[in-house]
């Protein structure tokens, strides 16, 4: 089964119009191949795996395999052959523009910072994750909570194949995939440092415990805290520093990505266990955060904090403007102090407070209660 992504695609034609190289990334198994399946002529040559030996065999002789093709050229996880950034750049700058490139990687830092520096001015990046709500039929938003957005884990046969596929997914990325990006690191104390991301999902990050829980410096912790970022399977939301006299939180919090990673990483087999698990809000509150980032448009993300305990789960900045989004597994959400608090001190223009309810309603001028569900019509959060 094939779910259609119609946002993402027109997203990926847009990019692929305005500039002649688009850089896709998004973490393994997330549906990026599919994606540039779906806008490729299946006919066209133009499509080549790094993974695969049949297209690295190809490159080998990158000028005579890339030079004489015209259209889409898809090159699939191209962090895999940083040295072929120099010659897109070559091709891209002929005129007329014969072909187009849209490169895919699962390793986000890296390649960002290799395309930037080679394709300066010519590149587009877009990221991409699991299915999001505006994907999905309306009656399947728990199960994509449950489950996680891969598509493998999410249209599983039954829960205990979703359960397998994301173990698999977890060794596969520790085992296999991380120890190609180059990194020499030991598989099981990342293993376990992971899992001791899982446990502080939602919350201000300290290298410290973990340091000493994993008899390592904190340096260490920092670079297996970045490695997983690169990989995109966890976010570290960064501060938000405002010129206020109040000390402000200064550390990111972190999240696991997806949900269903976070689930298998606690040990959580299904619904019913999860509802009962010490971590259920947290997790619902990176599900709805995911959600909102990428569903609401922004060209910044961040969280407010300060040392008094006035915070802001989610700071949106969109043309010049700063937008709230408060996070609350509750029936009946309300105006909190904190809310005030940074309605005043950050001059937001909206907060909209996301809860799993299905009735939309104001709690102030500036402040709504927004269902989750709303985010199944992209942009919906702060409706004039």
């Amino acid at each position: 089964m094939i779910i259609e992504r119609p946002r993402l695609q027109e997203s990926l034609r847009a990019a692929l119009e305005r500039h002649p190289v688009v850089v896709l990334t998004g973490p393994r198994q997330c549906g990026k191949t599919t994606l540039a399946r779906q806008i490729l002529d299946p006919k066209a040559p133009t499509y080549f795996d790094l993974e695969d030996p049949r297209s690295r065999a190809l490159l080998e002789e990158p000028m005579t395999a890339l030079e004489a093709l015209t259209g889409l050229i898809v090159i699939d996880e191209v962090q895999r052959a940083p040295e072929l950034f120099q010659l897109i750049r070559v091709l891209a700058d002929r005129r007329p523009l014969p072909a187009r490139f849209l490169l895919l990687g699962s390793a986000s830092g890296a390649l960002l910072r290799q395309s930037s520096e080679s394709l300066a001015g010519r590149v587009e990046h877009l990221r991409m994750g699991g299915f999001t709500l505006d994907e999905i039929e309306v009656g399947d938003a728990v199960a994509l909570w449950q489950r996680g957005g891969f598509p493998s884990a999410f249209l599983a046969a039954s829960e205990e194949s979703s359960n397998r596929w994301r173990r698999s997914f977890i060794e596969t990325l520790l085992e296999r995939d991380i120890p190609q990006f180059g990194v020499r690191v030991s598989v099981t104390a990342l293993g376990r440092f992971w899992n001791m991301v899982a446990h502080y999902h939602g919350q201000i990050w300290s290298h410290a415990d973990p340091a000493r829980a994993l008899g390592v410096s904190e340096p260490t912790v920092r670079s297996y805290l970045d490695l997983l970022t690169d990989a995109l399977v966890v976010r570290q939301l960064q501060p938000w520093h405002a010129n206020l006299s109040k000390r402000q939180v200064k550390s990111p919090k972190v999240y696991v990505r997806d949900s269903g990673l976070l689930h298998e990483l606690l040990g959580v087999a299904n619904h019913h266990e999860l509802l009962r698990h010490p971590k259920l809000g947290a997790s619902w509150e990176g599900f709805a955060v995911e959600q909102v980032l990428a569903l609401e448009p922004h060209s910044e993300a961040a969280f407010w904090a300060s040392h008094q305990g006035a915070e802001i789960d989610l700071l949106l900045l969109r043309k010049g403007k700063l937008f709230g989004v408060e996070v609350k597994r509750v029936d009946a959400p309300r105006l909190t102090p904190s809310i005030r608090i940074a309605l005043a001190d950050l001059g937001l223009e909206r907060v909209a407070v996301v809860y799993p309810g299905k009735k939309r309603f104001a709690l102030s001028d500036r402040v709504e209660a927004v269902p989750l569900g709303e985010l199944s019509r992209a942009g919906s959060l702060f409706e004039e």
